[in-house]
């Protein structure tokens, strides 16, 4: 028979559990999120802003163009003034309609 004395658990201290050598340090929750995030109305104002240019200006690549560009007669960018406020969202579906019905 082996001696209990000998074994290595026999050897540790009652502070040091057993499984504490064998289990990986766990990592902390880290945030790899930097910028904000939208809130469920800014959301919903760019799927509505986003989806509406998709189908009116003729498709991917000039909904991305118009959205993401300068517009002079709205003074910014359309896609920050739709998600900012209910009056930009506006202001932006009428200027996609009048491109829409001008094209």
């Amino acid at each position: 028979m082996t001696d209990k004395s000998t074994t290595p658990t026999a050897n540790r201290s009652a502070e040091e559990p057993a499984d504490s050598l064998q289990r990986p340090k766990r990592r902390q929750f880290v945030s790899r999120y930097k910028a904000p995030r939208l809130s469920p109305e800014e959301a919903d104002r760019q799927g509505r802003i986003t989806l509406m240019a998709f189908r009116m200006l003729g498709g991917r690549d000039e909904a991305i163009a118009f959205l993401n560009s300068h517009d002079p007669v709205l003074e910014g960018r359309p896609l920050d003034l739709a998600v900012g406020s209910d009056a930009g969202l506006a202001a932006v579906e009428h200027a996609i309609a009048g491109r829409a019905t001008a094209g």
